[in-house]
């Protein structure tokens, strides 16, 4: 069984949006690892108290690694490239071939799996539509900030086509790490 894990922004030592990470950890060890013993990821991770982390944890039946280095955001993003989805990603593998290939004039791929949108291969996704924060219904990957801001009311799940990036008024994508981030004067082209 691969191995999976969790990425987590840590700041001033303190672990964001660590209860969507202990959920998602608790379901995925307890589905793929048949175990309901309790890990607290809190209390795991040595979080250094100032400054702006990235903790990686590693785990399967129990946890594996935990890497802790410094946070540098990710590239600027402007070109995706709307790619089919032959695969599936329901858990966060530690092994992401699949999500990882690389296109050559583009900066990031927008999945599409049985005609909808999904995300990303790093991040949730978000349109705007009529004035309302609209993500994919189902995403490859159901990410931490996603569930954070769709708690929060933020976001709403719906069924989103190729042809709603059209009518969008705006581009977003979301992670653990970058947070909800808007992106202005993206181009995003279907795969030939």
């Amino acid at each position: 069984m691969c191995l999976c894990f969790e990425t987590i922004k840590i700041v001033d030592g303190v672990c964001e949006n660590i209860s969507f990470h202990q959920s998602r950890f608790n379901k995925t060890r307890e589905k793929l690892f048949l175990t309901n013993q309790k890990i607290d990821l809190k209390n795991a991770i040595k979080a250094p108290l100032k400054g702006v982390y990235r903790a990686k944890v590693v785990y399967g039946n129990e946890i594996e690694n935990i890497e802790i280095r410094a946070y540098e955001p990710r590239r600027e993003f402007s070109r995706f490239l709307l790619k089919k989805a032959d695969f599936e990603y329901a858990y966060k593998f530690l092994d992401r071939r699949a999500l990882e290939e690389r296109y050559e004039g583009f900066d990031e791929v927008v999945f599409v799996k049985d005609e909808l949108l999904t995300d990303t291969s790093i991040a949730n996704i978000a349109l705007l539509i009529d004035g309302v924060w609209k993500t994919p219904k189902s995403p490859l990957l159901k990410g931490t900030m996603r569930a954070k801001l769709l708690s929060d009311g933020m976001l709403q799940e719906e069924n989103l086509s190729k042809s709603d990036i059209k009518i969008a008024q705006k581009f977003a994508i979301m992670n653990a790490l970058m947070g909800f981030k808007i992106l202005d004067n993206i181009t995003i082209e279907e795969e030939n």
